[in-house]
């Protein structure tokens, strides 16, 4: 399509020549915004898709794909659904859990809400995520209706550490002739864990089912059962199964999806918005590649005009500044992505190198819900940003190449 006259022509244009150094510094400029905002929209994108994935894989480690309730009757025979539902054949694990809500005590006198959970030791021994954060302690030791594991960010915000008591207090209290009085029992910290994830570092805490049995007083009772399932994408699929499985019985199924809807939904907008944002950078860039073209042209309408006479065709002029635009705009999508790539697979060194730095944290937990800054690069959006950057600069440059090769050679060399 482009032949060695033509990308002879288009190398020699794009270099500047004495006097003509200011058509040269806007084509630099418009090469780095359009690195620039490829570089950001993958950067921005990859964290963007990074946090969702990370999220999601810590919500759904932490709390099940879906989760079995009872409906106007305690769970008495949870043992019997446990084993039903772990009987199918897309579910990896099912396990009973008695939870609640409490008032965590610490013995210095600092008090927060929080969220109680009891479990089986066995179980919550096999469950990934909590087993391979233990930071301190460990869960040989959970078991004992006194034993308790709590997260690493209510350890430092409280105090605590392993053999401390931690204090639990129950809104929900026996009924007196004096009021209500809420119960109080005191649990002795055998681990401490960290998952990531700071809202649940921070207030949730672990104790056997039997103690939390006797704690919120379900007697022989669980308040739910939750289900891992292979896929958590085809949750649906599972929950059929479950509700054929247990036709008739009273029972409630409620899926992730379900419970984490309008924050993942929020989630998904905000990567929308700000893909759609970012992409205004490029097109700004691709409107400088649009102004440089134009200036060359304008300065070129001589060489043009000699061009035309020596037998030069209008497509040969219009291939010459299709190329020297396109030019701009492959080399500076080249760079964007060779940046923003490089920069998502180092992006936990450079926020390290950051925090070192600045003395301060990049990352908050406590605001962005992730201990860490994440970046997942996914090859079909990096493909997409790319050929939208190339299609844009490719656009840019087609009305000044389309003005060049309509240059009347007559009328450009009469005043010459």
């Amino acid at each position: 399509m482009f032949g060695p006259f033509e990308r002879l022509v288009a190398a020699r244009y794009l270099r500047a020549r004495r006097g003509e150094r200011f058509v040269s510094v806007i084509a630099i400029f418009s090469l780095i915004g359009i690195a620039l905002g490829v570089a950001t929209l993958i950067i921005v994108m990859s964290v963007m898709g990074g946090f969702r994935v990370d999220l999601l894989s810590r919500i759904l480690g932490f709390n099940g794909d879906l989760g079995i309730y009872a409906a106007g009757a305690p769970m008495t025979n949870y043992l019997d659904l446990t084993r039903q539902v772990r009987a199918l054949p897309d579910v990896v694990s099912a396990t009973p859990v008695v939870d609640g809500e409490a008032l965590l005590s610490a013995a210095g006198g600092a008090a927060s809400g929080g969220y109680v959970r009891g479990i089986a030791p066995d179980d919550l021994r096999h469950d990934t995520l909590v087993a391979k954060g233990i930071k301190l302690g460990s869960l040989k030791d959970f078991g004992g209706d006194d034993t308790i594991a709590i997260g690493d960010a209510l350890a430092v915000r409280d105090g605590l550490g392993i053999g401390d008591k931690l204090t639990l207090i129950s809104p929900q209290g026996a009924a007196t002739a004096f009021g209500t009085i809420p119960r109080v029992r005191a649990y002795r910290i055998v681990a401490i864990f960290s998952v990531g994830m700071n809202q649940y570092d921070s207030s949730y805490v672990f104790i056997p089912l039997h103690a939390a049995q006797i704690f919120f007083q379900t007697h022989d009772a669980a308040t739910q059962i939750e289900v891992h399932t292979t896929d958590p994408t085809r949750v649906a699929r599972v929950k059929a199964e479950i509700d054929a499985t247990f036709a008739g019985q009273p029972l409630r199924i409620i899926d992730w999806q379900q419970s984490n809807d309008s924050f993942f939904d929020a989630v998904k907008v905000e990567g929308n918005v700000m893909f759609l944002i970012l992409t205004l950078i490029i097109v700004v860039a691709a409107f400088n590649v649009i102004s440089s073209m134009i200036m060359m042209v304008k300065d070129k309408t001589a060489d043009i005009a000699v061009l035309r006479t020596i037998g030069a065709s209008r497509g040969a002029i219009l291939r010459i500044f299709l190329m020297a635009g396109a030019s701009i705009g492959v080399l500076g999508t080249a760079i964007g992505t060779l940046i923003g790539v490089v920069f998502c697979l180092n992006i936990a060194r450079i926020q390290h190198w950051v925090e070192a730095i600045t003395g301060t944290k990049v990352f908050n937990p406590e605001v962005y819900y992730l201990s860490h800054l994440p970046a997942r690069l996914n090859p079909a959006q990096v493909v997409q940003i790319v050929t939208m950057a190339l299609v844009l600069s490719l656009l840019a440059t087609l009305y000044p190449s389309w003005r060049a090769a309509g240059t009347d050679p007559v009328e450009a060399l009469r005043h010459e």
